[in-house]
């Protein structure tokens, strides 16, 4: 069983973020998105909104999460809104008067973006300067902390696939498999599944992203297993693929060329390594046995309290990855009515070289 570990420094994280609104020329950042207010102050609330600023940080939160924000939370001042979360805060910002704010334009909808300004006051003159990937960027880099979350979280999603491993036979209903897999991952101590898991046989594996559904899996089928589970708000994604039966030439083909680019892939990561040339790996490896025709996606992403974030291992991708961000990578290949092959990892990013955070076997990948 696994258990929570000691919290973050979410005050240290805040200093970060101060240091970036600095640069901006910003002294308030208003944060609205629940997975960003999680990360600067530990609330876990579906709703609220922080308003970061230099010399005090305050939380609005409507009555249901009053009691919750203020255990989960300390250093901040914790505001109970009655009268709706936009209403109140416009309303402390019209009192107040500041110069400018900043705020999420990737995630705050225009019309409540424009009703707080309406409430707060067009003629109080003050500026509302959209960050842009700001606290994303901030994100990308995983502390220590953070960096055990995810491999305490893939460790946890290995050894639940491993669980499920003998259940996989001709029979088996792909709908069963991934309520088995996500079952097992919560009684193992997990949060939840980080996304719906994916089992995917015979044909419906040409499909990326399929969904399981009431397909029993047949011998001579490619089965692919997407999964991942949330440990301490922190996600791990993997992806194996395994064949029912004694493989074919063609399966062994697909198997063993995506493996090799997936292990190419892996081993090119390094600090400073653009995540387009991380896919250009992962892309040549697949051109040598002539099936990067077949790869439909790009090779990886960020993961942490979201299972897709910054940064993006694909085409045109040219910042440098940082040290001691966490990203997938997972090639693929999908034939049309045949079946497709993914394997996928979970890879924090270091100075001294890639660190796997999902650590279940790609060598026993057949059942015949």
């Amino acid at each position: 069983m696994y258990s929570e570990t000691s919290a973050p420094d979410f005050g240290q994280r805040r200093e970060r973020l101060l240091e970036s609104l600095e640069a901006a020329g910003l002294r308030f950042l208003l944060i609205t998105k629940p997975v960003d207010i999680y990360y600067f102050t530990g609330f876990r609330g579906s709703a609220g909104m922080l308003l970061i600023g230099t010399r005090r940080t305050r939380l609005w939160v409507d009555p249901r999460y009053t009691l919750q924000a203020g255990e989960q939370t300390s250093g901040i001042e914790v505001i109970e809104a009655r009268e709706g979360l936009g209403q109140t805060v416009a309303a402390w910002l019209r009192k107040r008067r500041p110069p400018a704010v900043g705020y999420q334009d990737l995630h705050l909808a225009c019309a409540e973006l424009a009703a707080i300004r309406n409430k707060a006051g067009r003629r109080a003159g003050t500026r509302w300067q959209p960050v842009g990937p700001m606290i994303e960027t901030l994100r990308m880099v995983k502390d220590p902390w953070e960096a055990e979350c995810i491999r305490r979280a893939g460790r946890l999603t290995a050894e639940v696939f491993g669980e499920v491993l003998p259940m996989v036979r001709a029979g088996a209903r792909e709908r069963d498999l991934a309520a088995e897999l996500e079952y097992r991952m919560k009684r193992a101590g997990a949060d939840g599944a980080a996304f719906e898991t994916i089992v995917a046989g015979g044909p419906r594996g040409a499909w990326p992203h399929a969904r399981a559904s009431s397909h029993h899996l047949q011998t001579g089928e490619l089965v692919i297993f997407d999964l991942g589970a949330i440990l301490s708000a922190y996600a791990a994604d993997m992806t194996r693929t395994i064949y029912l039966g004694r493989p074919s030439r063609q399966a062994r083909h697909l198997y063993e060329s995506v493996t090799e680019a997936q292990q190419e892939a892996v081993q090119s990561l390094r600090p400073g390594l653009s995540g387009n040339d991380a896919d250009a790996v992962a892309r040549q490896a697949l051109a040598r046995r002539k099936l990067d025709q077949y790869f439909k996606h790009s090779t990886g992403h960020g993961v942490g309290l979201e299972v897709h974030e910054r940064p993006r291992l694909g085409r045109g991708e040219q910042a440098p990855m940082p040290a001691d961000c966490v990203v997938t990578v997972e090639p693929g290949v999908y034939v049309e009515g045949y079946g497709g092959v993914r394997i996928e990892d979970t890879v924090l990013v270091r100075e001294n070289g890639p660190e796997i955070l999902t650590p279940a076997s790609k060598d026993n990948w057949f059942t015949g």
